[in-house]
């Protein structure tokens, strides 16, 4: 991973008088740079909402390019609010907030066969339980004390792996298409240029990360250079770029006045607490990457910006919003801790928003060239997740099992997508989603282990009171001394049962 204190370009800097690298300021063009580099990182994930809900509803081109506009300026406005902040709203955090994924079954359900008409409802029941949200984020902002680092660490871990699958369908694309109204097979789907493509994009980022000055744009660089490769093999389409216009300001109430029903109102409070369960691991998580202090109050406050810009997103024709967990692993890649960067990001959000044009071009960016860098992205936020569990104790205690369980169970969804479908679909809707099923379990087991029943048995079963795996600091003593280790090199610890390396210094 690239280091974080030799070539971070800095004019002025903010961190040295408030003590968080959050605060750190950078030049202009890097600032624009960094920021276009986590917007590249989000694009595709941003615009598919609107796509997926557009395409279920029967909506014409015209109207889903509206859709897509109105995403990136509400997840524009949406991130300057979280990284600036304004009294009670914003984390003051790198993240960058766009469409939730968690919404989309739930608004489809809602849709139903109604098609436009179905989106007055759907924009009725978002108001009505982002409103709910923000009135009970007290409550969640004091959860913060629930969540150490067992329970933070493997939310984390899940977060990734959660994702891989989001960048193996950018790399493998759909299946079936639809063809004059009919559904057949994709005839490019998985194809060895699709893999090959995002192949190279991967390979791209790791070159470029090896090299100190271009190391933070690696992701942006091989994205443009992926991109420019997938141009000359034919497999990017510039006609859309062209019919576009070059501003337009997002019509508000363009589906018509919100219909709030009961039923879905319901239905779509459920995503809610979904959402904000994420963003409560998300904004944990940007945490731990960028190493500042999150309490409490700054969690209400991440929570308050993430429904306040859900409440307002349906008046806009947009869906709920809610933090990227990508941009923690972009993050994570490139070391560029400034929340200021991340704003000059919401700042080219909301400019995409009013420039259809503008946003074509970027759209251009091919499946398979997100997919190969989202892999390294991706792979970042679980890479965070262990390194953050490596900071636990496992001695005497269950947090083992804390650990198993809620990677387990949060990755059930991920690998069996119907696992729960037999279940209400109330309940359906909070475990299909990885993150929220590692967050609950994590929790649960927390408070059960270490909170309610804190202790462990007088004889842990196996896996509680199995040993770590690490290196311990007399085998850093034998290898630095020259020496080797074999089955010679231990010794019996009689404090573990098991084995030690034999101190080559003798005893102290």
């Amino acid at each position: 991973m690239p280091r974080t204190t030799s070539t971070t370009p800095s004019t002025t800097s903010d961190s040295s008088k408030t003590g968080r690298p959050e605060d750190a300021r950078l030049g202009l063009g890097p600032t624009f740079g960094y920021g276009i580099q986590h917007i590249l990182a989000m694009f595709g994930g941003v615009i598919a909402v609107p796509l997926i809900v557009g395409g279920a509803a029967g909506l014409e081109a015209a109207d889903k390019a509206l859709l897509v506009a109105c995403g990136l300026f509400v997840s524009g406005l949406a991130t300057l609010l979280q990284t600036l902040g304004v009294p009670y709203f914003g984390s003051q955090l790198p993240l960058v907030q766009g469409t939730s994924f968690a919404a989309v079954s739930t608004i489809l359900a809602i849709i139903g066969d109604d098609g436009k008409e179905g989106m007055q409802h759907v924009f009725g029941a978002i108001i009505a339980a982002a409103a709910i949200g923000l009135v009970i984020t007290p409550f969640f902002a004091r959860v913060v004390r629930f969540f150490p680092a067992v329970v933070t660490g493997s939310i984390i871990t899940v977060i990734g792996l959660s994702l891989m699958p989001v960048a193996a369908g950018w790399i493998t694309g759909q299946a079936t298409i639809t063809v004059d109204g009919q559904l057949v097979e994709n005839p490019d789907f998985a194809s060895i240029e699709n893999i090959g493509l995002a192949l190279f994009t991967f390979l791209i980022v790791i070159v470029l990360s090896k090299i100190q000055v271009l190391s933070r744009l690696a992701v942006l660089l091989g994205l443009a250079i992926g991109t420019i490769v997938a141009l000359a093999l034919g497999k990017v389409d510039v006609s859309t770029v062209g019919a576009a216009a070059p501003f337009a300001f997002p019509q508000p109430l363009a589906f018509g006045v919100p219909l709030f029903e009961i039923g879905a109102i319901i239905s779509m409070l459920i995503v809610v607490l979904v959402i904000m369960v994420e963003t409560t691991a998300d904004i944990l998580a940007v945490g731990e990457v960028v190493g500042t202090k999150v309490d409490a109050r700054r969690v209400g406050n991440g929570l308050r910006a993430d429904m306040g810009a859900s409440l307002i997103a349906p008046l806009f024709n947009a869906f709920p919003a809610s933090a990227f967990a990508q941009n923690v692993g972009l993050v994570a890649l490139t070391g560029i801790k400034s929340r200021f960067a991340v704003a000059a990001g919401g700042i080219v959000l909301v400019l995409l928003g009013l420039s259809p044009m503008a946003s074509a071009v970027f759209s251009l960016i091919p499946g398979p060239v997100l997919g190969g860098a989202g892999i390294v992205l991706f792979g970042s936020v679980a890479a965070s997740g262990v390194r953050t569990l490596s900071k636990v104790s496992y001695q005497g205690n269950n947090n083992l099992v804390i650990v198993a369980a809620s990677l387990a169970f949060g990755l059930i969804p991920v690998v069996s997508t119907d696992f729960w479908h037999a279940f209400p679909t109330w309940f359906v809707t909070i475990f299909h989603s990885g993150i929220s099923s590692a967050a609950i379990v994590a929790v649960l087991l927390n408070l059960f282990f270490n909170v309610f029943l804190p202790g462990t048995p007088d004889e842990p079963d196996n896996l509680a009171a199995a040993p770590p795996l690490q290196v311990q600091p007399t085998e850093i003593d034998v290898l630095q001394e020259g020496g080797e280790l074999t089955a010679e090199s231990y010794e019996p610890d009689t404090r573990t049962e098991g084995t030690r390396a034999k101190d080559p210094r003798g005893d102290h």
